[in-house]
Parts: C-alpha cells; structure tokens; sequence
C-alpha cells in the first residue's frame, strides 16, 4: 500500500504522527487537496461496508462515500471536531481536521471515527439532548419530517433526482427546485436538509401563496419592539431568523411581493437580515431552497420577478418529473401509500383490482402525486367490496357531460359488481384515447381481441 507520506508529502515525524493516531482510533481515512482517497484504515473499510479488496486510493472519496463531509474541511480549511453520527446503525464520534503545509495551504483532511468507548461523552450528549428539547418546546427548532428516501419511486429520472439531491445537499448553495403541483418539492426540500449538515439545525417552510402580502414583510423578517399597533412588545422573530443554522424553505417563491424580493436578496447576498420597523442589520446563517410550479424566467421578462434575484436563486435548479412521466412508478406508489392511508383512516386493508390498476396507469395525473394520493384515500373511504375498484378512484369524475354513462351501480352479486367495474374501465379507456379500440386495449394492459370481447360482454348484460 502507499504510504500517505508519499501521496500528501509529509514528513516523516508527521507520517509517525498521524499513523499513531490512526491506531488510537476505531477508523480513520485521509484525502488529498482533490479529495481523492490517500489512505484508509481497514478499520475504516469494515465500518463503512467497503470492500477489503478493492483499491480505493486515487478514487474521488465521494465517489465513494456520497454522504461524506471531508471535502467541506479542504473547500474550508477549518477542522470538525465534535460530530456525532449514526454510521451503518452504529452511533460514531467523528473528528475531521485539514491538512496544511508550511505554507499553510491545504494539502488534504485527515478523518477519524470512534465507537468504542463513548461514556466519557455522555454528559455533553446529555446536555445537548436537553437543549434541543427545550429548542423544540419554544417552538424555536422544526425538524424535518422526510428524508430523501421517503421520495418514492424506481424509474430513471427519480433515481437520477436523488443522486443529484445527494450531492447537492453536502453543499451550502442556494436551491431552486422546479415542478408541477403535487410533484413532492417540499419533501424533496427536507429530503435534502436531512442529507445535508444542517440536519441537527432547524427546517422552517412557508407557502409565499398563502400569505397575504401585508403580512410577508413581518412574517419573513420578524418585527421590532412596537413597530407598529398591536405589535408585540419585545419584537417577533421572523421565519428567517427562525431559520438560522438551518434550512429556509421559500415555497411558491414566485408568488413574493417585488418589495420582498429586494430584502430577500439581501438576505442570500449579505447573509443579514432587517426586521420590520428595526435599523439594525442581524446576521443569520440560513441556507434558502425556494420552489416554483411557475416559469420564473418568463416572469422576469415580464417584469413580475427581479432579475437579479432570479439569477440569485438559480444558482443550482433541480427538475421534478411529473407523474406521467414516470408512469412506471404509479403501481409502486400506490402499493406504498395504500397501507399509510389505511393506518391513518383506521379502514380495513383493501387491494387494487385488476381494472383499478389499469385505470391508474392509463390516468394523466394533473395532480401528480398528490392527486393520486387523494384519490387512494377516497377509494378507501367509497369502496363497497374487498378490492379498490375504478369507480372507487373517481373514474367518472372526469367523463365529458354528454358521455352516456352506465346505469348506477346496483350490483347483486359478486358477478354484477365485477362487470360494472369492467365496463366503467372499458369506457374510461375509450374516452382517453379518443374511441381508439386498439390504444385504450393497449392502456388497459390486453389484446385487441381482448378487449373487444370484454366490450361486447358488457354490452350485453
């Protein structure tokens, strides 16, 4: 193996140094200035699960190790000396430090990792267990809810957004994330300030489209002692600064007042914050992920957004799919929320029927995962049997006035049932594909053949 000496140019007192403490700990891994692997600890290897076999130096560590937060001590030159982290289900002490040469110039970071013998530390986790909890009793702390594996699904572009969502939450850039409605942008939001190392600061959300805009000034920076009548005497902190060593979720960013949008940028410009009827400027650390279902280039030019603040903002966009672009994942998504609905409505368990599945499949979704959500939690209040038929998801809700439907389900037997919930999908799959037998066969999953035999049953009871 090559010696870290060799790879980082230190000398050998250094070398003796730095191989002593790696025996003083549990795992240790060292990086060059582009954070490339230098060395690592077989120690470190079993912990992390890598394998003993491969040859891990020269390789990009988060190549590696998508998570890790050396590269943030040589972009920063600044040690980390207390982070306590649950590690393949195993809570670690870890202490990162940058490596530096006569010249004071970073030459790579050294990371160790202890487990063993953590009691020594139990006073200080203690003592921040109690602070956190008094943080949270005020109010002044909102952890986030989600991580990024709560974004369900499997098909390419949902993999592709969480790769990019990992990498963009180990930096401290200012986000922008695009999407329909109901495309999980606040989710994603805290997904990324879970993954992120702002995890243990707080995640403080707010929907600029329910605000009224004479509220957005206070409720965003706060108020001064008496700013104005009825305000609260000693001052209100605002989302901002609720927000400080956390994570600002700006949703619906495009719906922000042209005033707001200068002071907003302030605030990503010169990390300071003025309160409403205050002359003072507060410092806060605040990293800011707005979203928008809306085209805020086409808004700029209209005059409606700020230049400026668009470019501010746009620093690193990231794209969710709609649903029906990613029609693989609905069957999956539906199979995943199903049970949650169910535990929350306290209903029975049901299952999707044969023509229910082929309905969700062959559905637009405008609401995308919203939507079909709501939709599950409506079948499992309306169903009648011990399946989730069409008519159960609202297949009728979106047939045109002059559509001839079929008569109301008036079912007698299991038979009658399972015939009306065929025909209202045969004819769902009509009306989608604009009476094109062949396509709605398609979309329903069976043959040409099939589907005309299917019709003609139906027609005839």
């Amino acid at each position: 193996m090559q010696h870290l000496s060799e790879i980082l140019n230190i000398d050998a007192d250094n070398q003796h140094l730095l191989e002593l403490l790696s025996n003083l700990c549990q795992g240790s891994i060292a990086i060059d200035a582009e954070c490339r692997i230098a060395w690592i600890s077989d120690q470190y290897r079993q912990l992390m699960g890598l394998p003993n076999e491969a040859n891990l130096v020269g390789q990009n560590i988060e190549a590696v190790l998508p998570t890790t937060q050396m590269p943030r001590v040589v972009k920063s030159g600044k040690p980390v000396f207390v982070d306590l982290m649950s590690i393949n289900g195993r809570w670690c002490l870890v202490t990162r430090l940058p490596l530096k040469n006569a010249n004071k110039e970073i030459m790579g970071a050294l990371g160790f990792v202890f487990y063993d013998d953590l009691d020594s530390l139990q006073p200080l986790f203690d003592k921040f267990a109690r602070l956190r909890r008094q943080f949270e009793s005020e109010n002044l702390i909102r952890p986030s809810k989600y991580a990024l594996d709560d974004l369900l699904g499997e098909s390419d572009s949902i993999r592709l957004l969480k790769r990019q969502a990992l990498r963009a939450a180990q930096l401290d850039t200012t986000l922008l994330l695009l999407g329909e409605t109901g495309t999980g942008k606040e989710l994603l939001a805290q997904g990324i300030h879970h993954a992120s190392p702002r995890r243990h600061g707080p995640f403080v959300g707010i929907n600029m489209g329910a605000l009224p805009e004479s509220l957005v000034e206070a409720e965003l920076f706060g108020t001064a002692p008496g700013a104005y009548t009825g305000a609260d005497r000693k001052g209100r902190q605002g989302k901002i600064q609720l927000a400080n060593g956390g994570t600002l979720f700006l949703d619906e960013i495009a719906e922000m007042p042209l005033p707001m949008q200068s002071k907003l940028l302030r605030v990503l410009q010169e990390r300071e914050v003025e309160a409403l009827g205050s002359n003072r400027l507060e410092k806060v650390d605040v990293r800011v992920i707005a979203a928008t279902a809306k085209d805020l280039r086409a808004l700029v030019d209209s005059g409606e957004f700020r230049a400026d603040l668009y470019f501010r903002l746009n620093v690193l966009p990231m794209r969710l799919p709609p649903l029906r672009e990613r029609n693989s994942d609905v069957l999956m998504l539906s199979t995943k929320l199903l049970p949650q609905i169910q535990k929350d409505t306290q209903l029975p368990a049901l299952s999707l029927s044969e023509a229910a599945q082929s309905w969700l499949l062959s559905y637009p979704w405008p609401g995308n995962v919203r939507e079909l959500r709501n939709r599950l939690e409506r079948a499992c209040v309306m169903a009648e049997g011990q399946q989730i038929e069409p008519v159960d998801l609202g297949a009728l809700d979106d047939l045109p006035s002059d559509t001839p439907l079929s008569p109301p389900r008036t079912a007698e037997s299991l038979n009658d049932h399972r015939l009306q919930a065929e025909r209202i999908a045969l004819e769902q799959a009509l009306i989608q594909s604009g009476g094109n037998k062949s396509a709605a066969a398609r979309n329903l999953g069976i043959s040409r053949a099939t589907f005309y035999e299917r019709l003609k049953r139906c027609n005839q009871q």
